[in-house]
């Protein structure tokens, strides 16, 4: 297994620059079910923060480009089976993915709740901690 950085992942689907587009592409068609890419939960969670913050991507296309990464057979994401859950929630909160993740870690640690400040993200199951 090949661990996989942000960088690579965002330029395989930007294409942005070619020099780096070309060694991304090269190194993901390069991947294969017995030789995976690993993509830790933190570059699953910079790649939603860079498409979103950077190339304006909606909420749709983040969506898709989550769940092609989940469902291909030569990448491995940590612990997916909590980002799929966090997937499905971002897919009907408004909550950002970022902190339906971090509520899906919490319900997986078998945490009580997880308590927040952000009232999108109490949106995801989190509790509003009062002020």
């Amino acid at each position: 297994m090949i661990g996989l950085d942000t960088n690579v992942i965002v330029r395989y689907l930007t294409h942005d620059d070619p020099i780096q587009t070309s060694a991304a592409v090269k190194m993901l068609d390069s991947l294969a079910p017995d030789e995976p890419g690993f993509l830790s939960l933190v570059v699953i969670v910079e790649l939603v923060w860079v498409l979103e913050s950077f190339y304006s991507a909606r909420k749709s296309e983040i969506e898709r480009v989550l769940e092609t990464l989940l469902s291909n057979d030569r990448l491995v994401v940590e612990r997916s089976e909590i980002v799929w859950q966090a997937l499905r929630k971002f897919s009907t909160s408004r909550a950002g993915f970022s902190d339906c993740l971090i509520e899906h870690c919490s319900q997986a640690a078998e945490c009580e709740y997880t308590v927040t400040l952000d009232k999108h993200a109490a949106a995801a199951g989190m509790r509003l901690l009062e002020v």
